[in-house]
């Protein structure tokens, strides 16, 4: 445990030496779901978990990306990190960082990013918003249900994805998580996109098409922006289903350089 900005932060730091490497997750996701991106990346490699996951403090400050990028940046400083990776809403904490501190790391990876500058409205949105019930009324088997109803359909009927939603339904169910479903779909990570034309480090993003809740449209944002991009896009099927074995080619590589 870390004492972070407004709480106590859980992390996990496994393997030595350079580079330092901090792995973020998206909203009801853990540690556990983070760290298949880890696999083949040399060095050090931390794994957190925001407020109100695991066993990090749910603090009753407001659920916002700035809040989200001060417990990253705790975590971050703490073990020397040099590069980042974010998926959806930690991709969302990472750039809130950015914004105040570009050149905070010398690479950066944003998986599945969902929101820019730009608040959304669709049912996608919406359906974060209807978990939030879900786990505040503790319905495991609605919870598994939702996660399962959310992966490609060709997937929702493989063991390990109803097993996966199942563990995760377990780990949400109750827990101060329905704040943050109810409370970041009205958020943005940054009040200006242009700010992240001030980010020198390499970066490389990876979207995936036909996936409601993380549009391909935004990761194409995402490349547009940042100087020195690298972007993928993916079939459908899942960046750690179907393209699991590709995902962790792509992070390797990248954050192997």
């Amino acid at each position: 445990m870390l004492a972070g900005p407004t709480g106590a932060v859980e992390y996990l730091s496994i393997g030595e030496g350079t580079p330092s490497t901090v792995f973020a997750h998206g909203l009801g996701g853990s540690i556990s779901t983070t760290r298949p991106f880890a696999s083949g990346v040399p060095g050090r490699r931390t794994f957190l978990h925001f407020r109100g996951h695991g066993a990090s403090e749910a603090p009753e400050t407001a659920w916002t990306y700035p809040a989200l990028a001060g417990e990253l940046r705790a975590v971050a400083d703490h073990v020397d990190a040099t590069r980042c990776l974010g998926v959806s809403m930690g991709a969302g904490a990472m750039c809130a960082l950015l914004e105040e501190t570009p050149d905070r790391f010398d690479r950066i990876v944003f998986v599945i990013p969902a929101l820019i500058d730009r608040q959304r409205t669709d049912a996608a949105l919406q359906r974060l918003v209807d978990l939030a019930d879900l786990v505040d009324d503790r319905d495991v088997e609605g919870i598994a249900a939702h996660f399962v109803d959310e992966q490609p359909p060709e997937l929702r009927e493989r063991p390990v994805v109803q097993a996966w939603a199942q563990e995760q339904a377990r780990l949400l169910s109750g827990t101060p998580v329905a704040t943050a479903l109810r409370a970041l779909p009205h958020a943005v990570p940054l009040t200006d996109r242009a700010s992240l034309s001030r980010v020198t480090a390499p970066a490389l993003v990876i979207g995936q098409e036909g996936d409601d809740a993380h549009p391909e449209s935004i990761a194409r944002e995402f490349a547009d922006v940042l100087p020195h991009a690298e972007l993928e896009i993916l079939p459908p099927g899942g960046v750690l289903w179907s393209h699991r074995s590709r995902v962790r080619a792509l992070v390797s590589a990248f954050l192997s350089d």
